[in-house]
């Protein structure tokens, strides 16, 4: 069983219904707090935090276990995050129809982390046809790296107006990240980051649900 909250003061329903609270809403620890004493349960946001950091990864994996994988024409684009005062960068990629391909939060945007990037996303979803980039250099540098060194023909496109559905779907994600009121420490941004996406999967119904609501289907998946 996922979520597993033995040895926890607080029931196995209450903590799940917090971690997705604030996976998938533009909702804050504190918000989550004062909710939780409007029904009476005095909880602390630091509590929460922790709840999220420590059962993220257990959503991840399930959710990692039950993606199909995505198609062979990707949009794949980087966007700022702001970690302790800093920016990072999270990579993400998604198919022609706007379903989550993969994502990797790195502490530059270069070369490496670009080709560390793409071997994630080739790994978990097989290889793509052709990958529409900006005109990034290092996102270009790493592609034409892969296609050498594995023997690959991936397709290199550079068309903005293509790589508009990845720039919308960033806009989710950079709403949540608004809502935390920043990040502490890389891991925690990383860490959540993933909550994030994976409850941004669900909603976009990547896996198969029968029909169950994103809420419905995330208590299946983690039972």
């Amino acid at each position: 069983m996922l979520f597993n909250t033995s040895g926890h003061t607080f029931n196995r329903d209450f903590i799940i219904l917090n971690v997705r609270w604030y996976l998938q809403y533009k909702i804050s620890y504190r918000n989550l707090e004062k909710m939780a004493l409007d029904r009476g349960v005095v909880v602390d946001s630091s509590t929460i935090c922790r709840w999220v950091i420590k059962f993220s990864p257990d959503l991840e994996k399930a959710v990692r276990k039950n993606k199909p994988s995505s198609g062979t024409s990707w949009r794949l684009d980087e966007t700022y995050i702001k970690v302790k005062g800093q920016w990072k960068y999270l990579y993400r990629a998604v198919d022609k129809e706007g379903q989550t391909v993969d994502y990797l939060l790195t502490a530059k945007r270069d070369r490496k982390a670009a080709k560390r990037f793409l071997k994630k996303a080739i790994k978990s979803n097989g290889l793509p046809e052709k990958i529409n980039i900006d005109r990034s250099g290092a996102n270009t540098a790493a592609i034409n790296d892969y296609n050498k060194e594995e023997k690959t023909k991936i397709e290199i496109r550079q068309n903005k107006y293509l790589n508009n559905i990845i720039e919308q779907d960033h806009r989710s994600i950079k709403q949540l990240c608004k809502a935390t009121l920043g990040f502490q420490s890389f891991r925690t941004a990383q860490i959540t980051l993933s909550g994030f996406e994976c409850m941004k999967i669900l909603d976009k119904k990547q896996i198969f649900a029968g029909g169950k609501s994103p809420a419905r289907h995330f208590y299946t998946l983690i039972k």
